[in-house]
């Protein structure tokens, strides 16, 4: 079974695999993201290191409690072959009310069929004001295709 867009991308099918990552990141399902990746997938997320689609499940559970309000943004920024590079920025508010806006990149790897076999993110941490917020959930269909600013 394949999951299309399928390697070797071009702009517009790698376009649409930072679309449907960004759209099933906002779900917050775990199970449903984790359905995107490899059995055997490997992860470095931060300093955690993750390794198959159970744990993936376990780590976006534990993310998804403590970072309330979850909303993301993702922008391609390269790609070739079967390798995508993207720029991101969510916002989330933690248990004691105070909210963040977390910049980051990525570095995906697909398998044939349309998969993610490796994944690797840095991630930086910026406390924001509520006032200062910009992302409300999930991107709008007349946002769909825009970047996002650098702050």
């Amino acid at each position: 079974m394949t999951r299309a867009p399928v390697p070797p991308f071009d702009e517009a099918t790698a376009r649409q695999k930072v679309q449907a990552a960004e759209d099933a990141w906002n779900t917050r399902e775990p199970a449903r993201v984790a359905a995107a990746y490899t059995p055997d997938s490997v992860w470095r997320n931060r300093s955690e290191f993750v390794t198959g689609r159970a744990e993936i499940e376990e780590f976006l559970t534990r993310k998804w409690e403590r970072e309330r309000e979850y909303a993301l943004r993702k922008d391609l920024w390269a790609f070739a072959g079967n390798r995508i590079a993207v720029r991101f920025q969510y916002e989330w508010r933690d248990a004691r009310g105070q909210w963040w806006r977390s910049y980051g990149n990525e570095n995906w790897e697909f398998d044939d069929e349309g998969y993610m076999r490796r994944r690797e993110a840095s991630i930086n941490d910026v406390a924001i004001a509520e006032s200062e917020r910009r992302i409300f959930g999930p991107r709008p269909e007349s946002e769909r295709g825009q970047g996002i600013p650098l702050r």
